[in-house]
């Protein structure tokens, strides 16, 4: 399974935006946490949220909890360091859940300009348990190195409504919600004994292949393996067998282009999009291959 470093590293330098780059840099040790801090801060508001497309499709300023995913990616990355940020972060999702602990799949914005329309149109009022899963899922990630954000109240309420959708599910949610769902309940593994069951009632719903076509969306796309347990030595790994983990390491691997970046196979809804979510996914990659000793 060859892959070209180097390559990717001019991919990047060449295609991706500076946050992603400097994620790159500290997967290769070539810079500190705290250049990758002050890269992620640029998206940051005085609310404490995440916004200004640090989720590529959703371009407005206002802060979202889809900025709120990636911003605790970046805080799951940097550990064992912490920062303040990820505890107010946790302050904001508190005040912007609904009643039931949920977060809603976005919030309104003022100009659409640029944002994927299921961004630009969510009903604000409704918790998903999309939204709440993918926040709450690396939230408890960070919460392993991060006891600011462990000890929350949020990531409490946020888990228990979570908990209580899963058990809830009697057919499959759409393929990027069962994704985000799964994650979470690995991620919860190490902190609630019940995760275990749901995550087992959650793998019901998975092919033994893991491809999972994506309603509505690009033709041809589809969720993988590596989308639903992507990292090894963790408890969502029993829900595939080794060969079909191993099967897409290398297909991951192989698909590494010619100019060193990785792409995605769904639709983006502007041209900076595009670009971002190249350097997003070669990040992703160079980071799955490398825990699984590729490079």
């Amino acid at each position: 399974m060859p892959v070209n470093l180097p390559a990717a590293a001019s991919f990047m330098a060449t295609h991706a935006r500076l946050l992603d780059r400097r994620r790159f840099e500290l997967l290769s040790g070539e810079t500190t946490p705290d250049a990758v801090l002050a890269a992620v801060d640029g998206y940051r508001n005085a609310d404490g949220g995440y916004g200004w497309g640090l989720e590529p499709d959703l371009r407005a300023p206002e802060s979202q909890p889809g900025g709120a995913l990636h911003a605790f990616e970046v805080f799951e990355e940097i550990g064992p360091v912490t920062t303040p940020h990820a505890a107010r972060l946790c302050d904001w999702l508190a005040s912007v859940s609904r009643p039931d602990g949920g977060l809603p799949f976005a919030l309104p914005v003022a100009d659409p300009a640029g944002c994927a329309p299921f961004w630009a149109q969510a009903d604000p009022t409704v918790a998903t348990l999309q939204s709440t899963a993918f926040t709450t899922g690396v939230a408890l990630r960070v919460a392993r190195h991060d006891p600011a954000v462990r000890e929350h109240p949020w990531l409490a309420a946020a888990t228990e409504y979570c908990f209580r959708e899963i058990r809830g599910l009697t057919e499959a949610p759409h393929a990027i919600a069962l994704s985000f769902a799964v994650r979470f309940a690995d991620a919860a593994c190490d902190f609630h004994p019940e995760a275990t069951a749901l995550l087992e009632h959650l793998g019901a719903f998975l092919p033994p292949d893991g491809l999972v076509p994506v309603a509505g969306g690009s033709e041809g796309e589809s969720l993988r393996a590596l989308d639903f347990a992507p990292l090894p030595d963790r408890p969502s790994r029993a829900l595939f067998k080794d060969d079909v983990i191993e099967a897409e390491i290398r297909r991951l691997a192989d698909e590494q282009h010619d100019d060193g970046g990785w792409r995605v196979d769904f639709a983006s809804f502007s041209p900076a999009a595009a670009l971002e979510w190249q350097g997003y996914a070669t990040v992703r990659a160079v980071s799955l291959l490398q825990r699984h000793g590729v490079v």
